[in-house]
């Protein structure tokens, strides 16, 4: 029986004359282009864009200057319009400690039970509240909208 699977075996061997020699020398890449024309296609595609900037730079300077003179013109009026909503947010919250005081017993307004919160402060500076005691008053969701602003965008 062994003699049966030797005679069927047929050993694998190398092609007549052997493999070819393995290539391991560094072939360079054929290049896409020249460099005379790399250089050149970069010049006419500078030249063409920089033509199509100088046709429509009149429109673009135009479209800035009215944008640009619409917002320094309502600038004062926006600055004044928030400084207004800022001192009405104050006066509401400082009406609505007084109603919620009202029957505390020594309690003026602004005062911790008659004690100056600000003790350096002159009389003509205002102290800018933070935010959780100028939202105090309000709507929870207002304050969570100013205070994390850059999430509902």
């Amino acid at each position: 029986m062994a003699s049966t699977t030797a005679q069927n075996f047929k050993q694998d061997m190398p092609p007549e004359g052997g493999y070819r020699k393995v290539n391991f020398a560094r072939v360079f890449p054929k290049p896409f282009a020249s460099t005379r024309a790399l250089v050149g296609t970069y010049l006419v595609s500078t030249g063409i864009g920089f033509y199509l900037y100088l046709l429509n730079d009149k429109e673009i300077d135009h479209y800035q200057i009215e944008s640009r003179s619409a917002l320094i013109a309502l600038k004062p009026l926006l600055d004044a319009e928030a400084d207004r909503d800022y001192l009405k947010q104050l006066r509401k919250n400082r009406d609505v400690e007084n109603k919620l005081m009202k029957d505390v017993k020594g309690w003026k307004t602004g005062t911790y039970y008659g004690e100056p919160v600000y003790k350096t402060v002159p009389k003509e500076k205002i102290i800018h509240p933070s935010l959780n005691e100028y939202y105090a008053h309000a709507d929870p969701k207002t304050l969570e909208n100013r205070a994390y602003w850059h999430k509902n965008l």
